[in-house]
């Protein structure tokens, strides 16, 4: 089961504007994962929340906040 502490951890700005980036690119949230691999960070589900991580360790960044979805 994945780990994941979704209470408020914040994504870095830096970070936060290449997903406002590629997701407004990306035709679906499909291809917006697959774009996101691309730069080394992966988008999971947990427990009803899309958790950012850092590939390849899965070092998890904030929750991605529900507007860029």
């Amino acid at each position: 089961m994945a780990q994941a502490d979704i209470g408020g951890t914040m994504i870095d700005a830096p970070v936060l504007d290449l997903l406002k980036r590629e997701r407004a690119k990306a035709l679906s949230p499909r291809e917006f994962k697959f774009r996101m691999v691309g730069y080394g960070y992966a988008i999971k589900d947990v427990e009803g929340a899309q958790v950012v991580t850092k590939l390849p360790h899965g070092t998890e960044l904030g929750v991605l906040p529900t507007h860029i979805i």
